[in-house]
């Protein structure tokens, strides 16, 4: 069995509406060096696979099929046995 963690954020050429309402917040909290936010999702699964390779073929399908919009975000993962 393995584990994976996938993270899912915004393309950087693409406005994040909720990235830029978080950074006025943290700005009007004193907090003004803090920029550049984006805001993304991070996904952890269990993954029943025989080898990595088969794990990662897994995760990769559901990436691509189902987890993210390739049109607004990219993603990357990190798969390790349990």
């Amino acid at each position: 069995m393995y584990i994976a963690e996938i993270n899912i954020m915004p393309r950087p050429e693409l406005l994040d509406p909720q990235g830029k309402a978080v950074e006025h917040g943290l700005s009007k909290m004193g907090l003004g060096t803090l920029s550049n936010v984006r805001i993304g999702k991070n996904i952890t699964l269990k993954v029943e696979a025989d080898s990595l390779e088969a794990a990662t073929e897994q995760v990769e399908t559901a990436c691509k099929k189902l987890l993210h919009n390739p049109v607004m975000e990219f993603y990357t993962y990190d798969i390790k046995e349990a």
